[in-house]
């Protein structure tokens, strides 16, 4: 379905260069234009891409470009123009409001906890049912949906989803001889592969779908699986020990564990330690590697924001102080430095060797949507450990050794950034290294340089 897509953009894209396209073209740069100068308002946004929408698909028709095309040509067209649009409109509508993100973080937050416990039990799935492994095929599918813009190749990834799903079974029916499942055996098994997988921003990747997918196509198959999907989301979002068939006090012990385990706290460190035993109110963080984005709230997050040894109710002895963001910063460069494989670890960033030059006009929206969820992520992530406003920000800690990196600046601009920023905190040297070994100086630059090397080769590959 990915690769009808992309058929359907390319041929759209070459009709709209034709020169007698050029009234479709000027239609749909002026919608475009007109729409971003408005302000944001999710209900009349999507009403009014709806009706232009509708309004291109009769203009196709009547178009001579599409003149006796089959109605599969032509939905094709409209998929493209779909396609098109959304991509140029898609910072400005997807998870444009404040309500939307906090959804996306309550939701997220939620299925971080309860996937450390729920089990297909507490959701009354019959064994018979019960697919690992294909559960597993459909949480990849439904963690795809945040690598698309478009809202059709983001409703292909909820649909395939689904589709392992009911193709699971329809299997495990036929092999055991039971009736043909239904809704009530179908949407339990997707709310546990949804709580298994956990995408970003679920909430808000419904609602633009809900919002901008072509309203003549969200029928059928399609809106039966997207129907269930939000009801998956719905029984998610309130889930309580009720809707888990499970006892309250238990309910609330496995979420506390949860935090617990998230958050690095061993659930034990609420009991009171033997006197003068540091082992016992001290536990070493630990990150949970399932998860790529790791949570970093629980109850007890207030205790975190000290600036001195927190002492145990229970105790004269002190609770070692919880590892502040730069802390976590300086082990990390550290550990890069000696590692003898971070080279490969850097070959997923490329832009981190890039100069203002090599950038093209394509890559600025990727660097755009990825910067917002860096900035996103390392200030939760700051709050989270408590961070002062002072080290909370990418602008007073990072932004000198980025731009260094990336050749926005030159050396001695980078130095006076440096200079100044000093003042607000001082970087530990594994950082220094780290940073002067990236920019191809310093005893460790073999560590990580063959990544600069292989990128500009690559670069002059592409321009030749």
């Amino acid at each position: 379905m990915e690769n009808n897509t992309d058929v359907s953009i390319h041929d759209f894209l070459e009709r709209m260069r034709k020169p007698s396209a050029g009234d479709l073209v000027k239609s749909i740069k002026s919608f475009i234009v007109s729409f971003l100068n408005n302000e944001p308002d999710p209900e009349k946004d999507s009403a009014a891409v709806q009706d232009f929408f509708s309004k291109m698909e009769a203009a196709f028709r009547a178009h001579p470009l599409w003149s006796g095309c089959s109605e599969d040509e032509l939905d094709s067209a409209g998929d493209g123009l779909e396609k098109y649009v959304m991509t140029k409109l898609f910072p400005r509508v997807f998870a444009s409001n404040t309500e939307d993100v906090i959804s996306d973080e309550k939701l997220f937050q939620k299925m971080s906890l309860v996937q450390h416990f729920i089990s297909p039990e507490y959701l009354d799935i019959k064994p018979t049912f019960q697919n690992e492994t294909s559960w597993l095929l459909a949480q990849k599918e439904l963690q795809k949906i945040n690598m698309y813009k478009a809202p059709r190749d983001k409703l292909v990834c909820v649909l395939n989803c689904c589709k392992v799903i009911n193709n699971l079974l329809l299997n495990a029916s036929i092999a055991s001889n039971e009736n043909t499942p239904g809704a009530d055996e179908f949407l339990p098994v997707l709310i546990y592969v949804t709580i298994k997988a956990n995408p970003p921003q679920l909430h808000s990747n419904l609602l633009y779908i809900q919002r901008y997918r072509r309203e003549s196509k969200l029928v059928g198959e399609a809106a039966y699986f997207f129907t269930n999907i939000l009801s998956a989301e719905s029984f998610i979002s309130n889930i309580d020990a009720k809707s888990l068939s499970m006892d309250e006090a238990e309910f609330e012990k496995n979420m506390e564990s949860a935090r617990a385990r998230i958050s690095g706290l061993s659930s034990q460190s609420t009991a009171p330690p033997p006197p003068r035993d540091e082992s016992t109110v001290h536990k070493t963080q630990t990150l949970n590697p399932k998860r790529e984005t790791t949570l970093f709230q629980s109850r007890s997050s207030d205790s975190l924001s000290g600036t001195s040894d927190i002492l145990n109710a229970n105790s004269e002895t002190p609770m070692k102080k919880v590892e502040s963001v730069s802390d976590l910063e300086n082990k990390g460069a550290a550990t890069l430095l000696k590692d003898t494989e971070a080279s490969k670890i850097f070959q997923e960033y490329p832009y981190l060797f890039a100069n203002a030059g090599d950038l093209r006009i394509g890559d600025v929206e990727g660097l755009l949507n990825s910067y917002k969820q860096l900035v996103f992520k390392y200030v939760c992530l700051s709050k989270g450990l408590g961070a002062t406003a002072a080290t909370t920000s990418l602008a007073s800690s990072s932004s000198p050794p980025l731009q260094a990196l990336s050749g926005f600046g030159t050396a001695k601009e980078s130095e006076e950034h440096t200079t100044s920023s000093s003042d607000v905190r001082e970087t530990d040297r594994s950082v220094d290294d780290l940073v002067r070994a990236l920019q191809g100086e310093g005893e460790a630059v073999d560590k990580v340089f063959d990544v600069k090397q292989e990128y500009t080769a690559v670069l002059a590959e592409e321009q030749t």
